[in-house]
Parts: structure tokens; sequence; C-alpha cells
């Protein structure tokens, strides 16, 4: 039996320190530019990315001075991170509602695959590989973990399927998604058909006899949005998928955090995808189990700050 858990989704958020302006102007609505078409969206969409950048959210710098963090802090924000779920299951949908969950992480070699729908532009699909590539390397890089990027126009063996599509071609991927993830759910199917218009991606992992240990995984992201927020939805659904399903408002400085204040992954980040893959650490732990050696992990990390 397979279990499929929705790990993430990044959506529209706002930031409680500096609240950005309303949207005053939204585009017209002429003929073949309703509020669901492609051409509508990307509007939107660049508006939501200028009205972050005017607010300072969406940083690129992976932290700084002003973001410090210690030992305790990575530890407690690993726990919130790593062994909670953003979302509950009621029958067959799935509501926005965290509970505790145990380690889960991949055991076998990911095998990443970028595809696109065929309406999205040639010179956007080349932005998107030249972030993706670079990312794959360095998620492989960070955990010690074997991960790889799929190449050529039949790529083999992916089990990490990554698509960016425009939102007709997302309404019509049913057949796409079970073929990324065989046994996904008609409701989850639906779900990412009908994705509200403020959710921009979303990850689904399959969990082959709950057990814990990930072995397909499928992240639908919006062709319809800017380079930035495309890049950071590349960046944080990557990076969950591989087994940290939840945000922390306390996380600082990090993608796991619905402030949006940063885009893409974090020093902060990056000591999480560590310690999810240190080998003292084994999946299906519970948070009480892992408690003591993912914090003497985080005091190795941080040299023991205080």
């Amino acid at each position: 039996m397979t279990a499929l858990t929705a790990m993430a989704g990044c959506t529209l958020q706002t930031q409680a320190s500096a609240p950005p302006k309303p949207i005053e102007t939204l585009p017209q609505l002429t003929v073949g530019h309703t509020k669901d078409s492609s051409a509508y969206l990307r509007n939107y969409y660049a508006k939501i990315q200028a009205s972050r950048l005017v607010h300072d959210q969406l940083r690129r710098d992976g932290g700084g001075p002003d973001t410090p963090f210690t030992d305790v802090m990575l530890a407690r924000n690993f726990e919130r991170i790593a062994f909670n779920s953003e979302y509950s299951k009621v029958g067959d949908r799935r509501i926005t509602q965290e509970h505790a969950v145990r380690l889960t992480r991949w055991t076998r070699p990911v095998r990443f695959g970028l595809s696109f729908g065929d309406a999205v532009p040639e010179d956007q699909r080349e932005i998107d590989r030249q972030v993706f590539a670079p990312y794959v390397a360095r998620l492989a890089r960070l955990t010690g973990h074997p991960i790889s990027a799929a190449t050529g126009a039949v790529p083999l063996g992916v089990n990490f399927t990554v698509m960016i599509l425009t939102e007709t071609e997302r309404r019509a991927s049913a057949a796409a998604l079970r073929r990324a993830v065989p046994g996904i759910s008609d409701a989850d199917l639906s779900q990412i058909a009908n994705l509200n218009r403020d959710t921009h991606c979303v990850i689904f992992a399959a969990d082959r006899g709950d057990n814990n240990q990930i072995e397909r995984a499928v992240a639908v992201i919006r062709a319809e949005l800017p380079d930035l927020m495309r890049a950071a939805c590349i960046h944080e659904e990557l990076a969950q998928g591989l087994g940290l399903p939840n945000d922390s408002p306390e996380a600082r400085p990090s993608i796991f955090n619905d402030s949006d204040e940063f885009g893409l992954l974090t020093s902060h980040d990056e000591l999480l995808l560590q310690m999810l893959y240190d080998k003292r650490l084994q999946p299906g732990m519970t948070a009480d189990q892992a408690r003591p050696i993912f914090t003497k992990i985080a005091a190795e990390l941080k040299g023991g700050s205080a």
C-alpha cells in the first residue's frame, strides 16, 4: 500500500513585521484574460513579486548578521520542521492542520526529472534549467545522499518529478501525475487540478508501506510565476520533498517559514538538510527518540554556539 502525503505547498503569505501594501490594481479582464487564464495570472503574479521585493521579501542572500541563530534554535527548528506536517487528511481531503510525524526521508537514490508543459516558452525553460541543475547538485553535496538530475529527451529512472505547467496544462495533468506517482488518489489529483490562485506550487510524496521511506515524489509549479518566484518554488519544494514537511514561524533565516522573507535556500536550511540525512538519525524515529541525537548534531554544526 502506498501512503501519499501532501508535504508542502508554497502559498501567498504576508510578512507580519512589514505587511505589504494592498495590490490596488489587478490586471483588467479582457476577452481571453479571465481570472484562470495564463495571461491574467502572469500579470497577477508579477504584481505579487514586485510587492514582495518592495517589502524586502524573497531574499536571496541566505541570511546574514541580521539573522543570527544558535544551536538551540537550530535544534528547535529542526524538530518543528522535520517532525511535523502542515497538512492532515480528513476523509479524502487534505486540510491545513499541523500534526506530529515520524522522521521521513529517502533511503534509495533520488533521481530528479524536470519537465515542462508544451505551452511553456523555451527561454523560460532555459532559465529554470539554470536554477534546477545546480540546485540538485547542491542538495547532493549537503545531504551526502545519492541525488542526481536526469538529462536527455527521455530521462530514465526518475523518481522525483518536477513539473512546470500552465493553468490549462495543470488542470489536464492527471495522466502525467499518475505516471509520476502511481497510486495517487483521485482526491489528490483534484486538489492539484483545482489549486487556489494563491497556492504557487505543491508537492506530494509517496511512502510505500508507511515505513517513513520516501520512494516517489512529484512537485507541480505554476509556469505563470515570474522567474524569482519559480526559483523559490524549486528551492522549497525540492528541499521539502527530501523530508522536511513543515514550516515554522520561528525559523529564520529559512524558506521553511510562511513569511516569505527568504526566497532561496539559506545557511540555516543547509544545516537542516545535513541533520536530516545524518546517519545517526533513522527513518521512523519519533521526535522524542531523536531529540538527544539531533540536539547533539545541531551543537556540532554550530560549534556549541550560545
